[in-house]
């Protein structure tokens, strides 16, 4: 599949798009907490996404059920919600949100720490929020896709922890995943040069154990093979003349 760089004005609307993301996701900070549930976020998210005119990306996309992802601890990504997962103090919650509007889409996830947790999970989710930034300072025209997971490995493992293999970022514009995709470590497969106009969903995600992840019966939830606590960041992000330009910020 061709790799496909946006013009000005597609950008623009992906930022459209972006920001709606960004609105959904500061809202959601400010609810979670001990006691209620990934249901409630959920249906707080879907009526916000309605009122300011966007439609949910992840709901029906390979008939997900849901219009966020909501992981808690050691679930890695794609937890689904439910009204009896119930957010205890010390836990810490990843949400994904995505949206499409007029036909552009954007995507970002956040994690947040459901009151006061322990310093481990602190430091697993600074470190993961840290390694994002550093990934996005290599979206620069002639660098390499290779370069954004280069340098997310670098700072995880140098901080002690470690980077999911099995699932990656990606290419996004008027699909949720375009080509390419973004590893969040050093991959021959990824030597592409980044171009101007090029959109990439930036992803880490980071285990506070090893990396491997397994699947659940339920086809959609990933978790830490060794029950490690994970988290995960994601920005949109376009590759310009004047550096890297965040449209979920």
């Amino acid at each position: 599949m061709a790799i496909v760089c946006k013009s000005q004005s597609e950008i623009d609307k992906m930022r459209r798009s972006g920001h709606i993301v960004r609105q959904v996701l500061e809202e959601l900070r400010s609810m979670v907490r001990p006691g209620m549930t990934t249901m409630d976020l959920e249906k707080t998210a879907e009526q916000r996404i309605k009122e300011l005119g966007a439609k949910p990306a992840f709901k029906g996309y390979y008939d997900y059920p849901c219009v966020l992802c909501t992981s808690v601890n050691e679930e890695i990504v794609h937890g689904i919600p439910s009204s009896k997962r119930v957010l205890k103090e010390g836990d810490i919650v990843s949400i994904d949100c995505g949206v499409v509007l007029d036909g552009y889409y954007a995507d970002a996830a956040i994690t947040l720490a459901v009151g006061e947790v322990s310093p481990e999970r602190k430091k697993l989710m600074e470190v993961t929020e840290q390694s994002l930034y550093r990934a996005i300072e290599q979206v620069r025209i002639g660098n390499r896709v290779s370069d954004i997971g280069a340098a997310v490995q670098e700072y995880v493992e140098a901080n002690g922890f470690s980077v999911v293999r099995e699932f990656v970022g990606h290419g996004i514009g008027t699909r949720l995943h375009e080509e390419p995709q973004v590893p969040n470590f050093r991959s021959q497969g990824a030597a592409m040069r980044l171009r101007e106009g090029m959109v990439l969903a930036i992803e880490p995600m980071v285990n506070s154990g090893r990396p491997e992840a397994k699947v659940l019966a339920d086809k959609w939830t990933a978790v830490t093979a060794d029950g490690s606590s994970s988290a995960h960041f994601e920005h949109c992000v376009a590759v310009t003349r004047s550096g890297p330009l965040i449209l979920t910020g």
